[in-house]
């Protein structure tokens, strides 16, 4: 039930979100593709980040980081619990998610639970959003896009399903791309893509966001609309509702713990 004094509320948040689409979608998009150093493709080869090997040997060290969480999985958080704001592309409880870093920021619980994995997304050049995304059984997430070209996203396979054909895959702008596990790959969120988990087991990544490389203008105007957005309740409600999150989930820790 929404009450009176949360229907302004409501409403500001989605007038917000409207009008911040358009700007990042419109003019300023293209000014950040003209500024990026690396192709503006859907799909973006990883030799444009040459970290990205560093990262990618990691990876058991990391899985195994993440299976500790896995032990747990029904306590963790589903992704719209975290993003109310995002409640359109996932509205049940089989896309769980555990947060690390969040515009730059990270996570004291994150790095608590999973310092290697913390330490090591730390050594990234200009690393803004990272969190293990567990896809249940049957999980479709709809065709969406991100806001803004100055991210890049990657997704490093942690979990992934034993199949051979593309029944778990991403479509990024209608190209198919396949998990693996130890493997990775960059992409554009701003193209529209779609998630398919069609098979019988859970598929677990680390997804994370860095800067794109760009030129000097286009770097400092990504960053003041990324400091702009840590200043709306898409920042603060999703750190407010991790930080709630993270109280009951030590509480159910304790009380396992005798």
């Amino acid at each position: 039930m929404v009450t009176k004094a949360a229907e302004p509320s409501n409403f500001r948040r989605r007038v917000v979100k409207k009008a911040g689409k358009k700007l990042f979608r419109g003019g300023l998009l293209r000014f950040l593709s003209s500024q990026s150093k690396i192709p503006d493709e859907p799909v973006i080869d990883n030799s444009h980040f040459p970290w990205a090997e560093d990262l990618r040997a990691k990876w058991p060290t990391i899985q195994a980081e993440l299976d500790t969480l896995l032990a747990r999985r029904d306590a963790l958080p589903s992704f719209q619990e975290i993003s109310p704001d995002q409640a359109k592309i996932s509205t049940d409880n089989r896309w769980k998610t555990f947060m690390l870093f969040a515009f730059g920021k990270q996570l004291e619980f994150g790095a608590e639970m999973c310092p290697e994995t913390s330490a090591a997304l730390a050594a990234i050049p200009n690393i803004s959003n990272a969190f293990f995304s567990v896809l249940g059984p049957g999980k479709h997430i709809p065709r969406h896009r991100g806001v803004t070209k100055g991210l890049v996203r990657c997704h490093l396979g942690l979990r992934i399903p034993e199949t051979s054909d593309q029944r778990c895959r991403i479509e990024v702008d209608g190209k198919p791309c396949v998990w693996r596990e130890g493997e990775m790959f960059f992409f554009d969120d701003t193209y529209k893509h779609e998630v398919w988990n069609e098979t019988d087991s859970e598929r677990a990544i680390l997804l994370f966001d860095i800067e794109r490389p760009m030129g000097i203008a286009g770097r400092a105007v990504s960053r003041t609309m990324i400091a702009a957005l840590r200043r709306t309740a898409y920042y603060k409600d999703a750190l407010a509702n991790q930080a709630e999150w993270e109280k009951r989930y030590r509480q159910a820790i304790a009380e396992d713990n005798g």
